[in-house]
């Protein structure tokens, strides 16, 4: 029988997760690479404009903390929200700890999407997620019995294949198998009656 999780348990989970993504997310930067869901809108963002990665992420999410006030819950919301606010902080914090030289982007875009996949797995065992697709992908799951890395997988390749107007084509293909590693862990590691944990 599944027990809930303390708040300690939950709060690791938080920051360990986060971590993981954001050190993904540092590798994609260095490679110029790119993902799917918000985070992959907020990638386009930043390579157009300049403007913040880890702001983006914020605003680009805030629609999307209606559709989880109303269909997940006020708990797991403000998890969301919290988990996507540490992400955006890990993001600018990170390159003053850790300094990144020429990835291979190949290399990137398998470990960047694991480590992002781990991160989010960590995050979704703990009801929390990082907001906009995110969002869609759990409430879908837990809805319908959908599995979370299957839609995951879909909608993120959809998305890095719009960035072919900005991004060349070869680093659009390795985002994609970036992509594909992102979700099969999810899709791995992630399934409905399996993991039975909440909070």
């Amino acid at each position: 029988m599944s027990k809930k999780h303390r708040w300690h348990e939950d709060l690791l989970a938080l920051i360990n997760g986060t971590a993981l993504v954001a050190l993904g997310v540092l590798m994609y930067q260095s490679a110029h690479l790119l993902t799917g869901g918000t985070t992959g809108i907020g990638f386009l963002l930043h390579y157009l404009g300049g403007w913040n990665m880890g702001l983006l992420l914020t605003l680009v999410n805030l629609p999307f903390y209606v559709l989880a006030w109303y269909k997940l819950g006020p708990a797991m919301t403000l998890r969301t929200i919290a988990a996507v606010a540490l992400l955006g902080v890990w993001i600018n914090v990170f390159p003053r700890w850790i300094t990144l030289g020429p990835v291979q982007p190949l290399f990137a875009a398998i470990l960047g999407g694991l480590l992002m996949g781990v991160g989010m797995l960590i995050l979704f065992r703990h009801r929390t997620s990082l907001g906009g697709i995110n969002v869609l992908v759990i409430y879908l799951q837990e809805r319908y019995g959908w599995r979370a890395g299957q839609i995951q997988m879909a909608i993120d390749c959809c998305i890095v294949l719009l960035a072919l107007a900005e991004v060349p084509w070869t680093s659009v293909m390795l985002s994609v198998a970036g992509a594909v590693m992102l979700n099969l862990t999810l899709a791995l590691n992630h399934r409905p009656g399996r993991y039975l944990g909440v909070s």
